[in-house]
C-alpha cells in the first residue's frame, strides 16, 4: 500500500470523527472526493429529478471527472485536515 493510500484511508477513519457535521456544501464535496478518490470517474445513470439527494452526489462526482485519483485523494486528504483544524 502507498503511502498516499495509507494517508487516504486515514483520513476517511478522521472524517466519520469529526466533532461537528459540516455545511451541505463541503459534504458533498468530501462524497466526491471520496468517490473520485476511491473510484474514479463517476459511473451509472443519473438519478432521476425527484431523487434531490442523489442527483447532487452525482453531479458533484461528475463535475470532477478527469481528475486523477491520486489527485483527488490527496485533495480529501487536506479538506478533512482543514476540517479537523477548525474543530479545534
Amino acid at each position: 500500500m502507498s503511502d498516499l493510500q495509507a494517508r487516504f484511508e486515514q483520513a476517511v477513519v478522521e472524517s466519520k470523527q469529526l466533532t461537528s457535521k459540516p455545511d451541505n456544501n463541503t459534504l458533498l464535496q468530501i462524497y466526491s472526493l471520496f468517490k473520485q478518490g476511491s473510484t474514479g470517474d463517476v459511473q451509472g445513470d443519473r438519478p432521476g429529478m425527484m431523487d434531490f439527494v442523489g442527483r447532487a452526489k452525482y453531479d458533484a462526482w461528475a463535475a470532477l471527472k478527469g481528475k486523477g485519483q491520486a489527485e483527488a485523494q490527496q485533495a480529501y486528504i487536506d479538506l478533512i485536515a482543514s476540517l479537523k483544524a477548525r474543530q479545534g
